[in-house]
């Protein structure tokens, strides 16, 4: 029979990001950077769409919306990673984990979903052309972005509601440096095939249903380039795939690692660096890629920095 006095904590302790004390504060002074340069790059690209007239297109309102995401994402996770290093306390409460937890699953839900709108407007673009202001129009592109956010943010609350109703008897101490699924299962003295299958029906649906739609978009987009005969206008069309290809690279090979491994394969060392790609990493790269990878993007940055010299 379990303790009941021991299935309830208040606050759960943060292993984070290395045991060495020296460690923590070298990558807390990374991650502080790499936050920075992800929150200005973001809210410059977000700017740039935002004042431009020429990009006020769908591609790039999707674009906005994933630079919005991360900008958030990576908010759940690096701010309490930099007050518990500089407090020199690592504990975070009940209500936080389960807050963190949350906004983390509906956020990385939401930002598979709007790569695959984002693969989906690519696909109308180069597939169908003529169509494309027809069928992207304003209306049906807030109805995807809604129905992205609302879905993802329902599926959070499943999942986190489940997750914290498991009895943490085993320890109070996450080995992670924020609170995510996998180290929190291994608190708990109740078997979690229940909350083991619920995430991996969940993360099939959204993360590997998402992916396939990508790839099916993609090969379709590539069947229709390989028809174009001049190399010129091939090019092109490739150019406007590339940036988010490798974004979804980065992204998806990450999350996939993480939540669709068999629970024996887990690794508390692997999980804290692939986390850090995804979770960090990524959401620096991706205004970084976009802007490197459009000429419209760089052209209206130009405008933007020195608008004496481009008007």
């Amino acid at each position: 029979m379990e303790n009941s006095t021991q299935t309830f904590v208040k606050k759960f302790i943060l292993i984070g990001l290395s045991n060495a004390p020296g460690l923590q504060i070298v990558f807390s002074l990374l991650f502080f950077m790499m936050y920075m340069v992800t929150v200005t790059g973001n809210l410059i690209l977000i700017i740039v769409v935002r004042f431009n007239t020429r990009l006020q297109t769908p591609m790039y309102f999707f674009l906005t919306n994933l630079a919005i995401i991360d900008i958030c994402f990576s908010s759940t996770v690096v701010p309490k990673i930099l007050l518990n290093t500089l407090s020199k306390d690592q504990s975070i409460s009940f209500i936080g984990c389960a807050a963190q937890l949350y906004f983390h699953l509906a956020l990385g839900g939401s930002e598979c979903l709007i790569l695959t709108i984002m693969a989906y407007d690519r696909y109308i673009a180069i597939c169908n052309p003529l169509q494309y202001n027809t069928i992207m129009g304003k209306k049906f592109c807030l109805n995807l972005v809604g129905g992205c956010w609302t879905m993802s943010f329902l599926n959070s609350l499943f999942l986190t509601f489940f997750t914290f109703q498991l009895p943490f008897c085993k320890s109070n101490h996450v080995n992670h440096f924020f609170c995510e699924m996998p180290p929190l299962f291994h608190l708990s003295c109740r078997d979690t095939w229940f909350n083991e299958l619920s995430k991996y029906i969940s993360v099939g649906l959204i993360v590997l249903g998402s992916f396939l739609l990508i790839l099916m978009s993609y090969l379709s987009i590539t069947l229709t380039i390989l028809k174009i005969r001049s190399t010129k206008e091939r090019q092109k069309a490739f150019s406007t795939c590339v940036s988010h290809l490798t974004v979804v690279s980065l992204y998806y090979g990450a999350i996939m690692f993480m939540h669709l491994r068999p629970r024996y394969a887990y690794s508390p060392e692997q999980d804290r660096i692939v986390t850090v790609l995804y979770t960090v990493v990524t959401p620096m790269l991706n205004p970084i890629i976009y802007s490197i990878r459009n000429k419209e993007v760089k052209k209206a940055i130009k405008i933007i920095m020195c608008p004496k010299v481009y008007h």
